[in-house]
């Protein structure tokens, strides 16, 4: 009797991560810890097909700018998301750029009493939710957001589980 050959399984390709750190924060932020909470994010959400996103960390002066272009509010934020729907490749799912303010993230950390690391995780999560759909405008819309939080960084072993973001 001979033996059938199975082809084996496709696997999932990993989604790409593209991560750029302002030179000022090179040395304060590790691209690694960035990825490893992008990728919790997209694996807590279920997600299935290949995409890709950019994380960005720079600082006041930038988000400021990128705040008041885009939502007409004339003061740097912490997390800033920009969501697109682009095929950069027929296979890949371009979901879009999330913008982080390292002095901003060191103010909440120190103000919160907890480490900047898991400041910075908090605005990753935050951020990758918002490239995957979610909102925070309704009540109901901010529980299942701060939920899909509290699961993401406990899964990672974040410092900070249950974030208090407004």
């Amino acid at each position: 009797m001979e033996k059938q050959k199975r082809s084996p399984a496709k696997k999932a390709q990993a989604p790409r991560i593209n991560i750029q750190i302002g030179a000022r924060y090179a040395e304060k932020v590790k691209p690694a810890l960035l990825r490893k909470t992008a990728q919790a994010t997209l694996d807590q959400q279920r997600v299935k097909h290949r995409v890709e996103l950019t994380i960005v960390i720079t600082g006041n002066a930038q988000l400021r700018a990128l705040n008041r272009t885009f939502r007409n509010v004339d003061a740097p934020t912490d997390v800033l998301s920009f969501a697109t729907t682009d095929h950069l490749q027929p296979d890949t799912l371009y979901l879009g750029d999330v913008v982080i303010s390292y002095p901003t993230a060191q103010e909440q950390a120190k103000a919160g009493g907890h480490p900047v690391e898991a400041e910075v995780q908090l605005l990753v999560v935050h951020g990758v939710l918002h490239l995957l759909g979610h909102d925070h405008y309704t009540e109901a819309e901010k529980n299942v957001m701060w939920k899909a939080q509290a699961a993401t960084l406990k899964k990672i072993g974040a410092a900070l589980t249950k974030p208090k973001l407004g």
